[in-house]
């Protein structure tokens, strides 16, 4: 009997952004964490200030430029990006992980297009809402890209097709 071999379980990158507000959304952070461990975080420069919601001034603002060494104007923000992909090209199945399409949306817009071997899932109904909760717990940071990347990758729970293609 020939028997199949066992497929390589995908590389999930959690993708999480911050921005202005639902209507005039502008990146304002993102951040993708890798299901090995590598991280990713950068700010704009260049979000339009007047353009955010109360939410997120009361929210969001006070927690960024923690890291002055991660803020970028647009344009380096995407090199920065598309470099720190780039080190995942010898994978076979990465894929870019998000719970909100704004998310996606957001990333690509910067990106402009899709890297090659790439490719996308939605997420949100594999994030087990109890582990998520404890990640905020433990570590804080709700409303913070990395963060909230890094709780996504923790409280994400694989469906039993993807376990039973790599068992």
């Amino acid at each position: 009997m020939k028997m199949r071999a066992k497929a390589k379980a995908p590389l999930r990158v959690f993708v999480d952004t911050e921005f202005t507000d639902f209507v005039a959304r502008d990146l304002i952070s993102i951040a993708l964490v890798a299901e090995d461990g590598r991280e990713f975080y950068g700010e704009s420069r260049d979000y339009d200030r007047s353009c955010c919601s109360e939410f997120v001034i009361e929210t969001v603002v006070p927690q960024l430029g923690k890291s002055p060494d991660r803020v970028f104007a647009c344009e380096q923000l995407r090199v920065e990006l598309l470099s720190w992909l780039g080190q995942f090209s010898s994978e076979t199945d990465p894929r870019l992980c998000f719970d909100y399409i704004g998310d996606w949306e957001l990333l690509l817009a910067l990106l402009r297009e899709l890297p090659d071997q790439w490719t996308t899932e939605q997420v949100v109904q594999n994030i087990d809402q109890d582990r998520l909760e404890a990640y905020y717990l433990k570590y804080g940071g709700r409303h913070h890209a990395l963060h909230d990347a890094r709780a996504n990758c923790f409280a994400f729970e694989p469906d039993a097709r993807d376990e039973a293609e790599t068992s």
